[in-house]
């Protein structure tokens, strides 16, 4: 589909759950009370995600409270969540425009609840952060470190056990799947956790351990356990990776084709013979 303008994208969602309430008058009343009785996107937002994360000691109003203060006080965090909707409406097939995200899919609710997690860390109110954090991965499956930096324009698909450590960075345009976990080795302190360039894919299970690189564009497949810097624009795969072929594209994460097409020419090589045969194609390239 085509991505509709920051400022349409309110208007494109109450459209379509205006039709849904008609086709499904059994769901008119979560509709309306979600998103038709909201003037803005942050507060149909702030609704939603309190409803899901409140408990007996911290209730829904106190929730929707605190992330209404996080929209005003920090509009960027608004940006991000429309840059996300975005991504998943036109990365995910499953999508049905932009409504289907903002109320079903729990990988777009804990990115948009970390990001309020994220405010609030920056903001001093540690404690505060942590909670979000915990009622996070209670609910919908994903620990995120509210110290973790993640950009806009990003999608977890799925998400259900993705874990992101405190130090982690994950630049814009970057799409996974469920089960990834960007960590630590366990074996150090302070920064030890990836950074991850813009426009990177990574396929379901995937580890990405210690304070490496995951350069812009890479691709990493499905199941790999990465210990090492990923060039740029580079696929790799296996336990421990090594780099396979190059994606197709520039952003794999925007085409979030899972194939290693039909240039799966490295494979088959020891790790030193791979990446000297990488270092030599790269040259070529130039």
């Amino acid at each position: 589909m085509q991505t509709a303008s920051g400022a349409s994208v309110w208007d494109a969602i109450r459209d379509e759950v205006t039709r849904d309430a008609g086709a499904e008058p059994a769901l008119a009343g979560y509709l309306h009370m979600s998103v038709l009785r909201h003037p803005t996107l942050g507060r149909s937002l702030s609704h939603i995600l309190a409803t899901k994360l409140e408990n007996p000691a911290v209730g829904a109003v106190v929730l929707r409270d605190l992330m209404c203060d996080a929209f005003e006080k920090d509009p960027a965090i608004l940006e991000a969540v429309v840059a996300d909707l975005q991504a998943v409406a036109t990365r995910d097939p499953a999508s049905r425009g932009y409504s289907a995200p903002l109320l079903y899919f729990k990988g777009f609710h804990a990115v948009q609840g970390y990001r309020v997690a994220h405010h609030y860390w920056q903001a001093g109110r540690e404690a505060l952060a942590l909670y979000l954090q915990n009622r996070i991965s209670e609910v919908f499956a994903v620990d995120i470190h509210p110290g973790a930096r993640i950009g806009k324009g990003v999608m977890f698909d799925h998400a259900t056990s993705v874990v992101i450590g405190e130090t982690a960075v994950v630049e814009d345009d970057f799409s996974m799947l469920h089960e990834v976990t960007l960590g630590g080795t366990g074996k150090v302190g302070g920064d030890r956790h990836p950074k991850i360039g813009r426009g990177v894919m990574i396929g379901a299970g995937a580890k990405v351990l210690g304070n490496i690189r995951v350069g812009e564009g890479a691709k990493i497949g499905a199941g790999s356990v990465v210990l090492h810097e990923v060039p740029p624009h580079t696929t790799v795969a296996g336990v421990p990776a090594k780099p396979v072929s190059f994606p197709a594209s520039s952003f794999p994460a925007l085409d979030m084709d899972q194939s290693f097409g039909d240039n799966d020419f490295l494979d088959g090589f020891g790790e030193e013979e791979t990446w000297a045969r990488l270092a030599r194609l790269r040259a070529d390239e130039q």
